[in-house]
């Protein structure tokens, strides 16, 4: 029976990390996300945040000389990016997330981090004001049964007071 499911004897409390993982992007519905997620992990105990970005494989690969320094002026921006963000988010909530940058398609990397990091609480991901949700939201809410984590998603029209009142 369902109800004996729900209110059965509450297990001990186990001290442990649990992070938050939240794609990072130039995009209005990651800043949206990025904020939510940072709100949550403040508020969760033993909580963390994980800055997320990918850097997907470059299409022009005539010349190696020519794709390596695309490839690392692609890291370089992605640093300066996340630890932009990481700074932000220590002064608006006093936490200190990790970044992790990596390289190839985001939803393949995504899901590979997620499952090779048994801390991994939940992802954070802002779905787009207008039209399609976006090509993450899209795949992993597809695939939201499969996953070792909860999927959280955050509109991308929410205001940032919106967002604070409700984290």
């Amino acid at each position: 029976m369902i109800e004996e499911e729900i209110h059965g004897p509450i297990r001990p409390i186990k001290k442990r990390q649990r992070k938050l993982i939240v794609v990072v992007d130039d995009s209005p519905e990651s800043k949206v996300a990025i904020r939510f997620a940072a709100a949550r992990a403040a508020h969760i105990t033993g909580g963390g945040l994980i800055l997320f970005h990918c850097i997907r494989p470059s299409e022009f690969q005539h010349w190696v000389a020519v794709a390596d320094r695309m490839r690392e002026e692609a890291i370089e921006e992605a640093e300066e990016l996340l630890n932009g963000v990481s700074t932000k988010l220590h002064e608006y909530c006093g936490i200190s997330p990790s970044i992790h940058i990596a390289e190839g398609e985001p939803k393949d990397e995504l899901r590979k981090y997620i499952k090779e990091h048994g801390d991994v609480f939940g992802l954070v991901l802002g779905a787009g004001p207008e039209g399609e949700p976006g090509p993450l939201v899209d795949y992993f809410t597809s695939e939201v049964g499969d996953m070792p984590c909860i999927v959280m998603l955050v509109p991308g029209s929410m205001t940032f007071e919106q967002v604070d009142a409700m984290a």
